[in-house]
């Protein structure tokens, strides 16, 4: 293993590098503490379809308290509810049928990934973790996950260092362009639905590499000395 304990953010259908970490760790926390950040990967993913690059958004809304949306996105992770007013997973699903309808394994996994998605979850971190422990289940990622216990571990700090826990929480981040897959050596292209015409897009969801290497999927993200 490369590392012992990792510390993830919520991430809505994460990208590969997450699962590199995950799959690369002896155990994993999922951040439950935190303040939600706007922007972040916990309300959006990147898939690549016929036109290029695609950003999925969760709409949250703002207060935690039900009939009061007049509060502000500083709130807890833990509480932050999905906005279900707005026709998001109507849109999302359209969207990934467009991108993926083609690729080998997407009617393979699609009924376990919308069975979850359809369930109607009411805040965003319930959702998010139900989604990504069954995408660890079906990529064949092994290592145990488990959410926090709610007490937030400031960056880099001292506390973090003397748990041993490897903090990925900001660095995986949509506008921050990690080095995780580089220094993993994990950068390999795979077979992609767009490729012939747009080349190799790297570091997308974790659905875009399941949809089509489909069980072969986790030997781009475990090292082979593993």
């Amino acid at each position: 293993m490369v590392f012992g304990t990792s510390l993830l953010s919520t991430a809505y259908f994460p990208p590969i590098e997450y699962f590199a970490v995950m799959a690369n760790s002896e155990r994993v926390e999922i951040e439950s503490g935190e303040m939600y950040q706007k922007q972040s990967y916990r309300t959006r993913c990147h898939i690549n379809g016929a036109n290029g690059l695609l950003v999925l958004t969760v709409p949250v809304l703002r207060s935690a308290a039900k009939g009061d949306e007049q509060g502000s996105h500083k709130l807890p992770i833990a509480d932050l509810r999905i906005d279900w007013s707005k026709p998001w997973l109507l849109q999302h699903k359209r969207a990934l049928e467009a991108a993926y309808m083609s690729s080998p394994f997407f009617e393979y996994y699609m009924d376990d990934i919308y069975g979850i998605l359809d369930s109607g979850e009411e805040t965003l971190l319930a959702l998010n973790t139900r989604l990504t422990l069954k995408i660890a289940e079906l990529v064949g990622v092994e290592t145990p996950v488990t959410l926090s216990d709610g007490n937030y571990l400031i960056p880099q700090s001292r506390e973090l260092e003397l748990a041993g826990i490897s903090d990925f929480r900001e660095c995986i981040h949509p506008k921050k362009g990690s080095r995780i897959l580089e220094d993993l050596k994990l950068e390999k292209p795979y077979w992609q639905v767009f490729t012939n015409k747009q080349g190799f897009v790297p570091n997308l969801t974790i659905l875009d590499l399941l949809f089509n290497e489909g069980p072969n999927s986790i030997s781009f993200l475990e090292l082979e000395s593993k």
